[in-house]
């Protein structure tokens, strides 16, 4: 729980992110790199029910709102963004699953993997914010408002796990400098 703790204070939202990862503290947590797989998984975990949740929010608002396609859309939009977060997480899992593969070999690979993962949860984090983005202001439906909550949940852990990604993938970047010749 200690090595939780203290990587999660590195984080921007350092409370969920303890919250999201103590119920994995009894299980061996064996590094930065587990860690960074745990919050990811937890972050795609999200992404998914939250994914179910808009689905039939947006199938709810077109069967009874017909005066309000505007917030139909709008919903309709933030699935679309949210499915997007799922897929690119999904891709950051299988890529550091494949980074994985090289253990402590440190070459352009590696760097590329990294790279790749860094890219996917950095998509996944922009698409899952413009998706909060989309419901501005502070006067909203109750569905709307939980819509909101539950799209800056998915944002923020997602933010958590690319921030404790970066912290593991730091010590490869470091290393790769340390061993680079100079001229």
């Amino acid at each position: 729980m200690t090595y939780i703790e203290s990587s999660c204070n590195g984080t921007l939202y350092p409370d969920l992110c303890i919250r999201c990862l103590k119920k994995f503290s009894k299980s061996t947590i064996n590094g930065p790199q587990h860690l960074a797989n745990v919050a990811l998984s937890v972050s795609l975990s999200r992404a998914l029910q939250t994914r179910g949740y808009l689905l039939n929010a947006a199938k709810e608002l077109k069967a009874i709102d017909h005066n309000n396609k505007r917030m139909y859309l709008t919903v309709q939009d933030c699935v679309n963004q949210i499915n997007d977060s799922v897929d690119q997480l999904s891709q950051a899992i299988k890529e550091l699953k494949r980074l994985n593969k090289f253990n402590t070999i440190i070459n352009d690979k590696v760097l590329w993997h990294i790279s790749n993962v860094e890219t996917w949860v950095s998509t996944a984090l922009t698409d899952a914010s413009s998706c909060v983005q989309s419901f501005p202001g502070h006067r909203m439906s109750k569905r709307v408002a939980t819509i909101k909550v539950k799209a800056k949940n998915v944002a923020e852990v997602t933010s958590n796990a690319l921030a404790l990604f970066q912290s593991y993938a730091t010590r490869y970047r470091q290393a790769a400098a340390r061993t680079v010749k100079k001229p």
